[in-house]
């Protein structure tokens, strides 16, 4: 019930960005139009030239969605796809197609709405940046040869491989800034926790509590281990938010009643409680993945967006 880890998805977190999940974008160049000759036709009975045809309009870009008017290039997500069905056939996942394209389709859009807000607030990634990028993926693909043989592989010019990293240095910029505003500390209860399989148990052991023995130490006879010890905790931790709510109910020294969640039948105690103490390192990443969770929804709410595939 306690957190251990904390796992984000695949692009929230990177090492700012992964060569198994780099993302296509191919443009269309109208081609240059043919020189026309002006003057006055000779005076020969050669035939006039003929017109020159106007030059063929080019062919939009296939998209998978658009973003506040912002396209998603339809290559990027099949990119994107085909690089996540063989992670997931690599690791062994069994994961529906329709699954997986939701997965893709969810963070390139979650991706998109970061790098626009870092552009909005005045992010551009510099040249000087995106050189220190590319020279570290190198360095991480045996070098500038092994990251250009990749780029080749997947129909990259340098161009285009720089302008897809720029996107990702945008969004990653956006997501440590809201990261950086989740405080350090926050209001947190420690507390110790009995927990059994069965109802009748927690009954009996609720009834042992109220006729005076000690919280400790029967918590440390059902959970030997860690002594029941929950230990700090802030709102939006715990894996039971039963739990958590009750122990946010309770004045230190007070023991709740039988409380019921999926992990069993629960009885806490609060020990103590403090309004600014310390955030773990892990209670702090789990509360700045709440944070990102909360203003990639907001942004979602307030957002044009499109899906042009399923």
């Amino acid at each position: 019930m306690h957190r251990t880890f904390f796992a984000a998805r695949r692009w929230l977190f990177p090492g700012l960005i992964s060569l198994s999940i780099l993302f296509a974008l191919s443009g269309c160049n109208s081609p240059l139009s043919p020189a026309v000759t002006t003057g006055a036709p000779t005076k020969t009975s050669t035939p006039s030239a003929s017109p020159t045809p106007a030059p063929p309009t080019p062919t939009p870009e296939p998209m998978a969605a658009t973003v506040n008017g912002e396209g998603i290039p339809l290559a990027e997500f099949q990119i994107s796809l085909a690089q996540l069905k063989k992670a997931d056939a690599a690791a062994g996942k069994t994961v529906s197609e329709a699954d997986e394209r939701k997965r893709v389709l969810d963070d390139l859009i979650d991706q998109a709405l970061l790098a626009q807000a870092a552009r909005s607030e005045g992010y551009h990634a510099t040249a000087a940046e995106l050189d220190a990028q590319v020279s570290q993926l190198a360095a991480g693909s045996g070098g500038a040869a092994g990251l250009q043989a990749w780029e080749a592989a997947n129909g990259y010019t340098d161009a285009v491989f720089k302008s897809v990293l720029s996107k990702e240095l945008a969004a990653a910029w956006e997501r440590d800034r809201i990261l950086a505003q989740v405080p350090t500390t926050a209001d947190q209860v420690h507390a110790l926790q009995i927990l059994v399989s069965d109802e009748a148990t927690a009954q009996s052991i609720l009834s042992t509590l109220q006729a005076g023995a000690k919280f400790a130490s029967l918590a440390s006879k059902y959970d030997p281990v860690t002594n029941g010890d929950l230990g700090w905790f802030p709102k939006g931790y715990l894996y039971a938010p039963e739990v958590e709510a009750a122990a946010f109910s309770l004045q230190p020294g007070q023991t709740s009643s039988i409380i019921h969640s999926r992990f069993g039948y629960h009885i806490i105690q609060v020990v103590e409680r403090d309004a600014h103490h310390p955030l773990s390192p892990d209670a702090r990443l789990v509360l700045q993945q709440a944070a990102l969770k909360q203003w990639l929804g907001d942004q979602r709410s307030k957002s044009q967006i499109s899906s042009l595939v399923q």
